[in-house]
């Protein structure tokens, strides 16, 4: 490296430290091309110290989040994200909050096969920067990522306050058929809880939204929270299997087939038998507790 770049004499009073980081990153290159990537982190670290030094901070953070992708590529995933975190903090500070959120938003898909629990923590930071610029559209994004994360965890009650806030950004900027949708994931998620009326409080809700009241959303919610709350097995299992259910995310598809009445899976009435099996005698809804069991 030229290391003279740094050195001042009589006729030069300040290091060039503009120069000094251009070496670091054409080395930085070569290691990495080379697949030498611990060499190349450590390259791109020097770079961003000199650029640091020159105030270059935008430059100083990409030099850092690029350190970041070599730990990724050396398969060390926890050290890739915290170079990645550590660089959106310099976007942040540095005016640039959108390259932050971006850069937070590629580091949560990077750790998602290796850590959910972490994946949720960098959406959510992604979102809360967006959010904090207005980007509500972009906010909301990233919150429904985390969402959806936080149910395949069971993190059950954390999922319903992120959707809940989810469906107030979207509300606050008029996507109504979006409203709808995070109003049937609610309902999915507080059965699961438990938690009918939970459940039955953000169809109220919803119905305040222009066009809720009588579509196909509202009717579909409708239909299972009767069926749910009359243990009727047949109509929640209708409802549950239909396309408008089976073809949400995956996560939430996932909960809608595999969602149970209460009352350990009673039947009220004795539709088809299932599989070509014997129908179950009807039993009475009075006879049954309707909190009693649990969901599966």
């Amino acid at each position: 490296f030229h290391e003279n770049t740094l050195k001042t004499s009589m006729t030069k009073w300040k290091p060039d430290f503009d120069s000094a980081a251009s070496e670091y990153a054409k080395a930085a290159v070569c290691f990495k091309n080379a697949k030498q990537f611990e060499q190349a982190k450590d390259a791109y670290l020097k770079e961003a110290e000199y650029h640091t030094e020159n105030k270059a901070l935008f430059h100083a953070a990409k030099a850092i989040e690029q350190a970041g992708m070599m730990m990724k590529d050396l398969k060390k995933m926890p050290e890739a994200i915290q170079y990645i975190e550590k660089a959106s903090m310099i976007y942040v500070e540095n005016g640039t909050p959108d390259t932050a959120a971006m850069a937070l938003d590629r580091a949560g898909k990077l750790i998602e096969p290796v850590s959910l629990e972490k994946a949720v923590d960098l959406y959510q930071q992604a979102a809360g920067v967006f959010e904090n610029e207005d980007r509500l559209r972009q906010s909301a994004e990233l919150l429904g990522k985390a969402s959806r994360l936080l149910v395949r965890l069971r993190r059950l009650d954390e999922a319903a306050t992120a959707l809940q806030k989810e469906k107030n950004m979207y509300k606050d900027i008029e996507n109504y058929p979006t409203c709808f949708k995070k109003t049937t994931a609610q309902v999915l998620v507080h059965l699961h809880r438990n938690d009918f009326v939970a459940a039955d409080k953000c169809v109220r809700e919803s119905y305040s939204l222009p066009g809720y009241s009588g579509s196909e959303d509202c009717v579909a919610m409708e239909t299972l929270l009767q069926g749910y709350d009359e243990q009727d097995e047949d109509q929640v299992h209708r409802v549950c299997n239909s396309a408008l259910l089976k073809y949400m995310d995956n996560d939430y598809a996932k909960l809608a087939i595999s969602l149970k009445v209460p009352g350990g899976g009673v039947k009220k009435k004795t539709a088809k038998p299932p599989h070509g099996g014997a129908g179950a005698p009807a039993a009475s809804a009075e006879d049954d507790d309707d909190y009693e069991g649990g969901l599966c």
